[in-house]
């Protein structure tokens, strides 16, 4: 079955266009479209859709109504799949999109909705509960949260960039205890020392697993580097 999805934004142009693409193609079975904040809450409740593709910025205040959709979702429709899109990679509304959770997020700049399959492939993800960060937004994040003249990933013991670099795939930590034939615990254990030594405050242990790979991946592409989506 395809997934079904509202999709919200302001720019009447932009939006039929893509409602278009998305119409299209044979993964989705149908696309309801909203102009605005308001709209986007009542179409949700209305349809019931498999996710949500949303601008970031939409009336009434041009701001960060996109993000404020999905923490909305994020209580009243707790499996609902949210992908936001943004004019520019912005670490700030990144983190805030995930500050309640990293799951059935993703965040894409608008330059990529040109590539249709790419964004049916982040709605797929975010509907499986995954989180979906396009790269540039992972180079944004690295500039906002680096102030040192060495990268906090370099404080890290060989074992825990191993570690790090396999829940950067995405796998669970028994998936990564299984890979580096250790056992869950050691792997725990291993990841609250990565989220020491990367300076990220004791809280949503799921948010600081996503700040650790936006960091881990910033670091190993290096600055300015191109890469896919980062999937947590």
């Amino acid at each position: 079955m395809g997934i079904r999805v509202v999709l919200a934004e302001d720019n009447a142009l932009l939006r039929r266009g893509l409602s278009a693409l998305l119409s299209e193609h044979p993964d989705v079975d149908a696309v309801h479209e909203a102009h605005d904040h308001d709209s986007l809450v009542a179409l949700v409740e209305e349809v019931g859709p498999d996710v949500v593709l949303a601008d970031i910025r939409m009336p009434p205040t041009h701001t960060d109504e996109g993000i404020r959709a999905a923490n909305t979702f994020r209580r009243t429709h707790p499996g609902l799949g949210v992908v936001v899109l943004s004019q520019h990679a912005d670490a700030e509304r990144a983190l805030a999109l995930v500050s309640g959770g990293s799951t059935h997020r993703g965040y894409l700049l608008k330059e990529r909705v040109s590539d249709v399959d790419q964004v049916v492939a982040a709605l797929h993800a975010v509907r499986r509960g995954e989180s979906v960060i396009d790269a540039h937004v992972v180079d944004a994040l690295m500039s906002h949260r680096m102030r040192f003249a060495e990268s906090p990933v370099a404080r890290l013991t060989a074992r825990e960039r191993e570690v790090l670099a396999r829940v950067a795939t995405g796998a669970s930590n028994s998936a990564v205890a299984e890979h580096l034939h250790v056992t869950s615990r050691a792997v725990e254990k291993h990841i609250n020392s990565i989220f020491a030594k990367l300076d990220l405050p004791p809280g949503d242990s799921t948010h600081r697993r996503v700040a650790a790979v936006l960091m881990y991946l910033g670091d190993v592409r290096g600055p300015g580097g191109q890469g896919p989506s980062a999937r947590v």
